[in-house]
């Protein structure tokens, strides 16, 4: 599966000041990752952000969120945004730190 190049784009320049993220292919996608830990990515156009279990419920109820359902069953602590959520500059930032926030608090593997 293929993904946004302009998304990963924006997202590189909302990180340009965290040169410790690092990037890598998983899900069929691109994901990036903090001390080893994945924080978000992107699938095809929707952006994937890992929240953690505790925020999942908080994050769903959130416009253009929905349930992570790669395997086919639902992943928690994990959701995807529409990219209607993240058109705004200001929403990816958002949802930027989320995911980092959740990986910056798991040890560095």
């Amino acid at each position: 599966m293929a993904f946004d190049e302009g998304l990963a784009q924006r997202i590189r320049e909302c990180l340009d000041e965290r040169p410790s993220i690092h990037e890598k292919k998983m899900f069929g996608g691109l994901c990036f990752l903090s001390r080893g830990n994945m924080c978000f990515g992107i699938v095809g156009e929707e952006l994937m952000v890992r929240v953690g279990p505790e925020a999942h419920a908080t994050c769903l109820a959130l416009p253009h969120a929905r349930e992570m359902d790669f395997t086919g069953r639902s992943l928690k602590g994990m959701v995807y945004v529409a990219t209607p959520g993240f058109d705004a500059d200001d929403d990816l930032a958002d949802w930027l730190g989320r995911g980092l926030a959740f990986a910056e608090s798991l040890p560095a593997k």
